[in-house]
């Protein structure tokens, strides 16, 4: 069994950190909502699933004014998040 890479944050902390920066800044939220078909209770509902906690990752992974904002927030480089960002849409030939 790998050891897993301690510089690396795990997928359930870093959806963790991107809800909190959405649930700080409400117009980057309703952008979220928007683009993933949410509407308040749905959001409330898949909070902590494994789908929305990919969704959360792929969202800041697309838009790099906000993963930046998150990363210098959570003292994480934006290159240890896309290596999750990678890992999680990772896809075998």
């Amino acid at each position: 069994m790998p050891v897993p890479n301690r510089s690396e944050p795990d997928i359930s902390h870093l959806a963790d950190a991107c809800l909190g920066y959405l649930s700080e800044n409400p117009e980057e939220l309703l952008g979220f909502m928007q683009n993933a078909g949410l509407d308040p209770q749905s959001l409330r509902a898949a909070i902590g699933t494994e789908r929305m906690q990919h969704g959360l990752i792929d969202y800041f992974a697309s838009n790099e004014p906000i993963l930046l904002a998150l990363c210098a927030n959570q003292n994480i480089t934006p290159e240890a998040f896309m290596r999750v960002w990678h890992r999680i849409n990772r896809t075998e030939f």
